[in-house]
């Protein structure tokens, strides 16, 4: 296949990798970073720049950015996209993109599939791309109405790069899970290294530290729009999370051994059930 991607960062970068590491297809890409085209090309993760005419010509094309870059991508470029190209995304919140894609629906004769790669780092840009965050990873797709074998390909694809799980999905189903597994997270471990005593931890800390605050090395643009765009579901869930630190907080404050080793034990309980 002829296969475009939009967007070299950490995500697009390790995708095109990937597909350069495991498949035959034709790879090209586009970034408005200069940069991250010439990296791409020059360590061979990209067979070239794609061209308009080349866009024309995809039959699969990721769009690897910020959901509103998608939906104008898909606003400008759908049209010109030959008959039966599938566009498919990888953003981290389903509801606002599959709401405008619908809104497109029609305005071109490409067929849209939603899909979110499980994976990641700390770090961001063409630089931290690296085709083994997908190894053994999850790969969601919500179809949004798209044919059974646009869906198939975008699946097959996700294994071909190296990807453990295909899970299926809904738009709303991923948005709420998706606040508790993802967003969540990140909002503890920034919150959390907000205290004073972050900057006193040398040598005072270990695994407890760093699992916890390993996500506060976070990127502000995109996590803050994926926070606001998902704002209910989160909201949500960070209530859910005050509500239990207030009731360890009070059994704590009232030296209440017996409730506070019940909360504790209820939270094992739940962790060694679920993993």
């Amino acid at each position: 296949m002829n296969i475009v991607i939009v967007g070299l960062g950490l995500i697009g970068g390790s995708m095109a990798k990937a597909l350069r590491q495991n498949t035959a297809h034709r790879v090209l890409g586009m970034d408005v970073n200069d940069d991250a085209l010439l990296d791409a090309c020059s360590c061979g993760a990209i067979h070239g720049k794609a061209s308009p005419e080349d866009l024309k010509q995809a039959d699969l094309v990721y769009l690897c950015v910020y959901p509103e870059t998608a939906l104008e991508f898909a606003r400008t470029w759908g049209p010109q996209l030959k008959e039966g190209t599938i566009l498919t995304d990888t953003c981290g919140i389903k509801g606002e993109i599959c709401a405008g894609m619908e809104q497109l629906r029609g305005t071109g004769r490409y067929r849209f599939v939603a899909g979110h790669p499980m994976a990641g780092k700390e770090l961001s840009g063409f630089g931290a791309s690296d085709p083994s965050i997908f190894v053994g990873a999850s790969y969601l797709i919500a179809p949004c109405g798209a044919p059974e074998d646009a869906v198939e390909t975008v699946a097959a694809m996700a294994r071909e790069m190296g990807f453990g799980r295909v899970v299926y999905t809904t738009p709303q189903e991923h948005d709420q899970i998706i606040a508790f597994t993802s967003q969540l997270p990140h909002a503890l471990a920034c919150a959390y290294v907000m205290s004073p005593r972050c900057r006193q931890h040398k040598g005072f800390s270990a695994g407890s530290y760093r699992d916890v605050s390993r996500v506060a090395n976070i990127n502000d643009v995109l996590w803050a729009r994926l926070f606001l765009d998902n704002r209910q579901s989160l909201v949500k869930e960070l209530d859910e999370l005050m509500g239990n630190l207030t009731a360890i907080r009070q059994a704590v404050e009232g030296e209440d051994e017996e409730r506070l080793r019940a909360l504790l034990r209820a939270a094992a309980q739940i962790k060694r059930e679920e993993g």
